[in-house]
């Protein structure tokens, strides 16, 4: 509900996720409960949500379903997440405003008159607007910390390779892309949601599903020494 009234003023949500009522459902027959278990977790357009479009803001890939989750999706239900929406991005991602041709402008929800920023901007905004506690952005050269500095959001870009970004469809060609490593991390509104959601998605069932990252757990301990993240 939060969420259609937040993206209702500021237009930010491009889907909403059909099945997580089901999960839920599955979720309380479950005996273990995993780290984010029953937190509802909005994501960037791109991340693959099976039965779900990512279009990366282009109308070229509006009719290219989806047939499964990606790694990152599955992580999230693994440890008890509900994914519940997309949110917005510009057009191919690489700007650091929020618009594209099929959904249109999303607004900074602190100031209508400016940009939540980008390339997660709509995951900017709806974490600002209230509509979600914890969200999913991809970085390259500032798409989480944009945002995240925009709407005074926390944000963190792991370091590369951690958590590998999917290529967007629309710039996968690019020798940018190989150039600097993108990276998916956690937006929030305060530094233990993020690391919260480091700790559940740096799990066995991440390094299973994708084998080329490096089997590295969350380390707590460094977070706790009052260094910066």
């Amino acid at each position: 509900g939060e969420a259609l009234e937040v993206t209702r003023e500021v237009n930010c949500v491009t889907d909403f996720i059909h099945g997580c009522e089901d999960q839920l459902q599955k979720l309380k027959k479950q005996k273990e409960k995993g780290l984010l278990y029953g937190i509802p977790v909005s994501i960037k357009d791109h991340l693959n949500c099976k039965g779900h479009v990512s279009s990366a803001g282009l109308v070229k890939y509006l009719g290219q379903v989806k047939e499964e989750d990606s790694v990152i999706v599955q992580v999230l239900k693994s440890q008890g997440a509900i994914p519940f929406v997309k949110t917005n991005i510009p057009q191919t991602m690489i700007n650091y405003d929020c618009s594209n041709l099929i959904f249109g402008q999303t607004l900074n929800p602190l100031n209508h008159q400016k940009t939540p920023g980008g390339s997660s901007g709509g995951e900017g905004a709806l974490i600002a607007g209230g509509g979600s506690i914890l969200g999913i952005g991809s970085d390259v050269a500032g798409s989480i910390r944009l945002p995240s500095s925009f709407c005074g959001l926390c944000g963190l870009k792991p370091t590369g390779n951690r958590i590998r970004a999917p290529g967007s469809p629309a710039c996968s060609d690019g020798i940018f892309v190989f150039a600097v490593t993108g990276t998916l991390g956690p937006m929030a509104r305060d530094v233990d949601s993020l690391a919260l959601c480091m700790k559940a998605l740096l799990c066995e069932e991440m390094f299973r599903l994708d084998p080329t990252l490096p089997p590295i757990p969350f380390d707590e301990e460094v977070r706790l020494r009052g260094n910066p993240m």
